[in-house]
């Protein structure tokens, strides 16, 4: 086998995304849907949130099996399991904050735990916690467990910030403004970028949060007062075109770039 062999091998296997502006773009707007689909389910339809949580997170085992089964990147299938993960998270941590009563300081708290929990075992055993290596059923795994746990974070830290006082207005610029200076070291300075896609990772969720809350909260709580299936439709339909739309490619693994230069 060549090594060209090896790296058009090396792309089949990949099933993640290449972290673009394209990748942010949707994942906003996939958090976006989370909290408003989820808030439909357990607040609209009066599901609660136990019985939301069981629904999304039934959705979510089902579609990281099919991620995991599948050959090769598949957008749809992609996008709907962040948009499982993302929805599962704003209804876990609610019941987590409100049915639990364990609150939103208690509840990031847990949450922030288990995610480091998780990003050290993933590191513990494969050397490397980069999005890069998601290559393996294992590692897909580690992957998920880790989004999961982060999008959960990012609800629970968005409605802890909106709540403290500054609005969904506020809470959305805060974490905007984080997400701008996390740019800014990406490009600018030598900072890791694997800890700079978690940590930009998990400000997105509660950026969807709150910019989810001010689509379908009252006018009068500082919303729109969009109705959570209208806000939750709208979005849907912005993410279908994005995907449609917008061009999008297997993440590239390690040894890739080599495989590539070795074959010129």
């Amino acid at each position: 086998m060549t090594d060209q062999d090896r790296g058009a091998g090396a792309r089949a296997l990949s099933k993640v995304p290449e972290v673009t502006l394209v990748f942010w773009i949707i994942k906003i707007a996939a958090t976006t849907l989370g909290e408003t689909g989820g808030d439909t389910v357990t607040m609209t339809l009066d599901w609660g949130y136990l019985a939301g949580t069981l629904l999304f997170l039934s959705a979510l085992v089902v579609l990281i099996l099919l991620q995991i089964a599948a050959k090769r990147f598949n957008p749809w299938l992609y996008w709907a399991t962040i948009v499982a993960s993302t929805t599962a998270g704003t209804t876990m941590a609610d019941f987590f904050d409100r049915s639990l009563g364990i609150g939103y300081a208690g509840g990031s708290t847990i949450l922030f735990t288990l995610l480091m929990i998780t990003l050290a075992l993933w590191y513990w055993t494969q050397g490397t916690i980069s999005v890069a290596t998601v290559s393996t059923p294992r590692v897909e795994i580690f992957y998920w467990v880790a989004i999961t746990f982060s999008q959960t974070l990012g609800t629970a830290l968005g409605d802890w910030i909106a709540d403290s006082g500054l609005g969904y207005e506020g809470g959305a610029l805060v974490f905007a403004a984080g997400l701008v200076v996390l740019a800014v070291l990406y490009f600018f300075t030598r900072v890791s970028h694997v800890f700079l896609f978690w940590a930009a990772f998990i400000l997105t969720r509660p950026l969807g949060a709150t910019v989810g809350d001010f689509l379908d909260k009252p006018i009068h709580q500082g919303g729109l007062a969009f109705s959570r299936p209208l806000a939750s439709a709208i979005i849907a339909v912005f993410i279908i075109v994005c995907i449609l739309v917008l061009p999008q490619r297997a993440g590239r693994h390690p040894g890739e770039g080599l495989a590539l230069e070795n074959s010129r």
